[in-house]
């Protein structure tokens, strides 16, 4: 099974939140979650970001990818440096 780190679209229409999550790569963008890692809201200024850096250290060690836009907005937030020396 293909694991992924990628974002859940939730929020209204117009409105868009994220939340990270961990899934497997054959499932939907907003089906089947395996678990909740954090969130991303791209609307306020700066954007905001939370994620829970244990989990996600230990699913990267686990071998789940993440997607090029949760790796970017981790590289923007610095927190790939500090996960992926």
């Amino acid at each position: 099974m293909a694991v992924k780190i990628r974002l859940k679209r939730i929020g209204a229409k117009k409105r868009p939140m994220y939340r990270l999550v961990v899934a497997d790569s054959r499932s939907p963008r907003d089906g089947r979650i395996i678990e909740k890692l954090g969130f991303y809201n791209p609307l306020t200024d700066p954007f905001e970001l939370k994620v829970e850096k244990e989990r996600l250290q230990e699913w990267l060690k686990r071998g789940a990818q993440p997607t090029d836009s949760v790796k970017g907005l981790l590289k923007k937030a610095g927190l790939w440096a500090e996960l992926h020396p």
